[in-house]
């Protein structure tokens, strides 16, 4: 009887391999503009170590082929993945060039690839499991624990993008304080006036299509575009209003970038409210109508609850959308993560470049893993009370 080989751990078997085939694990340049020279394995770390890193990824790769079991490949992908990043902080260390300030140490393709099939083999066990929405918040808390604990250990200030940050760290945390703001303060007004919006759509049919059309519209025009159409009305209503202007809106900065975040957020904010309400089932309308409900409480205590999920999933799209588009808002002078993202691209400092993108990906990747525990937890809760039994 042979050896049944699990399927996705075939891919991941093979992306281990692409990772010790011969990309360089590290990257070592002179200062932070400069060329990289790759280092290998077993130059970048001493000969024991890296050959324990190769004898623990050929250890992973086995689990990912033969082990079922979805924990024994979920701490295989753990235990790889937690290796991986502190041989980053060892590597960096053991490279650091005295009396070389300048010099910066990144991790290479051999790391990333590494990292890559852990989180395929990690991914892979946690969909097996199918964890419920309280155990996918953990995890994520300890994902971002485990994170927090590695950089607060200074196991990475040797590598070049944790340089970066140190020599910024105050205006890092000025901008994750803007980018927050106008992502979240973004999402918050397209759901207050979304929602309300996406009910009267619901209700009124001909208002329907004309305000879908137009916010379908809007999500056709490229986001730099947006933010320079919208330059031009806001510095002339600052310009020439000054109660506007007193309030800080100006042709350029932060307001048009927070005008085109509410804008773009929008759509699937009216979109997902009116095909959520649209799915409420006519007859637990009519009951709930039979029992005496009026428009008012039949929507607060049945329409609302049972379209729920389909609302939250959309705020999943929009918070993740504003997240990302964000980044882009730094254009503008509106500040945020993509103000080190496009400081690196004019400079060619693709570490200063990470220190931007790295943040704008975890705070995506965090959000929607906590819509999505939100979005399954509404659909576990069973929907609307039975009609007649809520407030009275």
């Amino acid at each position: 009887m042979g050896i049944s080989l699990d399927r996705p751990g075939i891919i991941v078997a093979l992306v281990l391999g692409a990772a010790l085939a011969g990309p360089p694990f590290m990257t070592l340049r002179a200062n932070r503009i400069a060329s990289g020279k790759g280092v290998a394995l077993f130059d970048a770390l001493p000969w024991g170590a890296a050959a324990g890193i190769v004898a623990l990824a050929v250890i992973v790769g086995g689990v990912a082929l033969l082990a079922r079991r979805p924990l024994a490949r979920l701490g295989a992908a753990v235990i790889g993945g937690g290796v991986g990043m502190l041989a980053v902080g060892w590597a960096a260390e053991g490279l650091t060039q005295a009396g070389n300030p300048y010099a910066r140490i990144a991790p290479a393709g051999g790391f990333w690839l590494l990292v890559l099939a852990c989180l395929l083999l990690g991914t892979d066990a946690l969909v097996r499991l199918r964890p419920g929405p309280l155990a996918r918040l953990l995890a994520l808390g300890a994902l971002f624990g485990a994170l927090g604990l590695l950089l607060a250990s200074g196991q990475w200030d040797g590598v070049s993008v944790l340089k970066e940050y140190a020599n910024r760290a105050d205006a890092f945390w000025r901008e994750a304080r803007t980018h927050l703001a106008l992502a979240l303060g973004a999402v918050a007004v397209a759901c207050a006036v979304g929602l309300p919006l996406g009910v009267l759509c619901h209700r009124v049919a001909w208002l329907r299509g004309m305000v879908l059309q137009g916010l379908t519209i809007i999500q056709t025009i490229p986001s730099i575009a947006l933010f320079g159409i919208l330059m031009a009305p806001l510095g002339w209503l600052a310009a020439h209003v000054p109660a506007i202007a007193a309030l800080g809106v100006r042709g350029i900065g932060a307001t048009p970038a927070l005008v085109a975040l509410i804008l773009y957020a929008l759509l699937p904010v009216v979109a997902n409210t009116v095909v959520g309400l649209a799915q409420v089932p006519a007859a637990t309308v009519d009951a709930a109508r039979g029992m005496g409900m009026g428009r008012g409480r039949l929507l607060r205590e049945v329409e609302l609850p049972l379209a729920l999920p389909v609302i939250l999933t959309g705020v999943r799209i929009v918070l993740v959308q504003a997240i990302g588009l964000t980044t882009v808002a730094a254009l503008i002078g509106g500040g945020g993560f993509g103000t080190f993202v496009f400081q690196g691209v004019g400079q060619a400092a693709m570490d200063l470049v990470l220190l931007g993108a790295l943040p704008t990906v975890a705070l995506a990747f965090g959000a929607a893993v906590i819509l999505d525990a939100l979005i399954e937890g509404a659909r576990r809760g069973g929907g609307a009370p039975t009609p007649g039994v809520g407030r009275r």
